[in-house]
């Protein structure tokens, strides 16, 4: 797949990640699987998808371990992004677990580290924890994860914007609740937001609408309901791949380019909200 057919996103640091990433997301969870994970993100690394996102939460470390390997001797071609888990967001836990997390990939640094939900540790105090990393070489930059608008607030209150990298939440065709006010906020302070499961762990890939916009364009569900997520430029996702062809296949949604009718047909199926809908997760 064309390299070129990448597009980027400015993060508040000045820095540039890829719109589309892989996703490891129950990666590691069974030995049987490894060496397809690990060669399936290793072959979206040549075609241009140098975005990987992970946690030390994912098969308790294991996801690490599969993007370690995958990444082995190829890190430099990669945009490496990592999270802390909120009980170990404290102080010292958070250098803690990065330790632990680069340990595990096999690397000295994390591109982006994000804290993976908010917890009972202080903002405050994780994010003095972050950029302690930051001056470390640990990490290159910090963000955050499921985070609504009341809690981004009250982390501007405690360090500048363009400290915070990105906020990565749930969004996808039948999780619109950010459309009324999280995406707006974030777009107006110049954060980006990167998107998980933008095909709802493809429980989305049988409904009718999908299936009918798809076909217009010749193309899969998946490809239909990635290009959607990707189709606001302040928008990040990160999809897991399977096997190669589901990974060729999100490549490919790039290049798609839904039209006006297709919006009207998503829109009736998959409403947009009209008033506040409380942060999903999954």
């Amino acid at each position: 797949m064309a390299r070129q057919r990448m597009r980027y996103i400015t993060l508040p640091s000045g820095d540039e990640m890829p719109v589309l990433g892989q996703g490891t997301w129950f990666m590691g969870e069974r030995s049987s699987d490894l060496q397809q994970e690990i060669s399936t993100l290793q072959q979206g690394i040549e075609r241009g998808l140098a975005l990987i996102d992970t946690a030390e939460m994912y098969a308790d470390g294991g996801a690490e371990k599969v993007v370690g390997a995958a990444i082995k001797g190829r890190r430099d071609d990669v945009f490496l992004v990592s999270k802390v888990l909120p009980g170990n967001a404290s102080l010292e836990g958070t250098v803690a677990a990065c330790e632990a997390s680069l340990r595990r990939l096999g690397t000295d640094y994390i591109d982006l580290y994000l804290l993976h939900w908010r917890g009972h540790i202080p903002l405050a105090e994780t994010a003095e924890a972050m950029e302690n990393l930051v001056e470390q070489g640990k990490i290159g930059q910090w963000g955050v994860s499921n985070f609504d608008v009341e809690d981004l607030e009250e982390l501007m209150t405690v360090v500048d914007n363009e400290q915070v990298a990105t906020n990565q939440v749930l969004y996808n065709l039948s999780r619109r609740g950010i459309e009324y006010d999280l995406l707006p906020w974030c777009r107006s302070n110049s954060l980006p937001v990167m998107a998980y499961s933008p095909i709802e762990q493809a429980r989305l890939l049988e409904h009718p609408a999908l299936i009918e916009v798809a076909k217009r364009h010749g193309v899969s569900p998946a490809q239909v309901a990635i290009a959607w997520v990707l189709h606001d430029r302040n928008v990040i996702t990160i999809p897991k791949a399977a096997n190669v062809k589901h990974m060729l296949e999100n490549i490919e949604s790039l290049s798609i380019e839904l039209h006006h009718e297709d919006y009207v047909t998503l829109n009736a199926a998959f409403p947009p909200p009209a008033r506040k809908v409380p942060l999903e997760m999954l």
